[in-house]
């Protein structure tokens, strides 16, 4: 894990803050494809393109909704590999990684670079690629996950929108929710510097698993009746928790298996079809023990352990799964 400083490589691990907590850098581009077609960047088939990790729960939500939406011909993407190095994020090389077709790098610093020659900051996934102007337009997941939920409609061969009327505000307020106890916060309890920070980290997430528990006690998904983007936020964290989570970062009260509810909504969205075809637990146990050496110093991938993904759910006594159409466009 290293980053850009002034457009120079330094292999630095992430600087705790003063209490030894475990601080995510905010990311750089911000800048946003538009539907309507104004601004620099009007949305087009074809002219974007991702560069993601199958291994990244942050690059997955991308992932995720280009296949639940079927933006596959629309928004083209290379996939790096797994395993981490003193250089970073790499291409090819490994099982389904791909070379950098569009750059020619040998590393996604270099795209960075290609799109700032004196970028400062963190080299992450996702990353989108506009072709066209030759640079980064946007790698902040949260925000791509809202873009090509929105702006690519025109494109998409599967008419759904995950961010329906009527529960928008909704769907805000739980990704919210979910991101600092929950997505962020293994991270916390896996990169803290000192026992104190560890503890408070894990106190937090467990609540707030235990609360997502009594919450999937009584309706499908997080946000009622409908798949929404709140789900696949919770879902890039869930699918990674007990084969690198419980161990890796040491969030070992409990697993994932062991929360009725929350198994049983897992296996519910791995089963429903565009997230196991775009989950691969491969290159997340290969990413999390080989790469992050500074956790796991002897870089040993565990066999283990065994999670039966595909195994019969409950999740039906709500009633059939659900995703809503995008208004004014009917079902074909």
């Amino acid at each position: 894990m290293g980053l850009l400083v002034d457009g120079e490589w330094r292999t630095d691990w992430y600087a705790p803050d003063e209490a030894g907590r475990f601080v995510r850098p905010r990311t750089r581009f911000h800048d946003q494809v538009s539907a309507s077609g104004e601004g620099r960047f009007p949305a087009e088939a074809g002219r974007y393109h991702l560069y993601v990790s199958y291994a990244c729960p942050w690059a997955s939500r991308a992932l995720h909704i280009r296949k639940l939406k079927g933006l596959e011909k629309a928004v083209g993407v290379t996939v790096v590999d797994p395993r981490m190095g003193r250089n970073g994020w790499g291409f090819g090389g490994y099982p389904r990684s791909g070379e950098d077709k569009l750059n020619g790098a040998h590393y996604l610093s270099e795209v960075y670079l290609k799109a700032d020659p004196h970028y400062s900051g963190r080299v992450t996934v996702p990353v989108l690629w506009d072709t066209r102007e030759r640079t980064i337009v946007n790698n902040e997941s949260r925000e791509l996950l809202r873009m090509l939920d929105t702006e690519f409609d025109a494109f998409a061969e599967h008419p759904v929108t995950l961010w329906p009327e009527g529960l928008r505000e909704q769907v805000d307020e739980t990704i919210e929710a979910l991101y600092e106890p929950v997505n962020n916060g293994v991270y916390k309890a896996g990169f803290a510097e000192n026992q104190g920070a560890y503890e408070l980290a894990v106190r937090e997430l467990f609540t707030a698993l235990e609360h997502w528990e009594q919450v999937l006690e009584r309706q499908r998904y997080l946000c009622g009746d409908v798949l929404t983007e709140a789900d696949i936020c919770f879902y890039t964290t869930l699918v990674r928790f007990d084969f690198v989570y419980y161990l890796h970062f040491k969030c070992n009260l409990a697993r994932v298996q062991d929360y009725p509810n929350l198994w049983n909504y897992l296996l519910d969205l791995y089963q429903t079809p565009g997230f196991a075809e775009t989950t691969n637990i491969e290159h997340i146990k290969v990413h999390y023990y080989w790469s992050q050496d500074t956790v796991n110093p002897s870089r040993i991938v565990p066999v283990g352990p065994q999670v039966d993904l595909l195994a019969r759910h409950n999740r039906d006594r709500f009633g059939p799964r659900q995703m809503a159409l995008i208004p004014g466009v009917t079902r074909h």
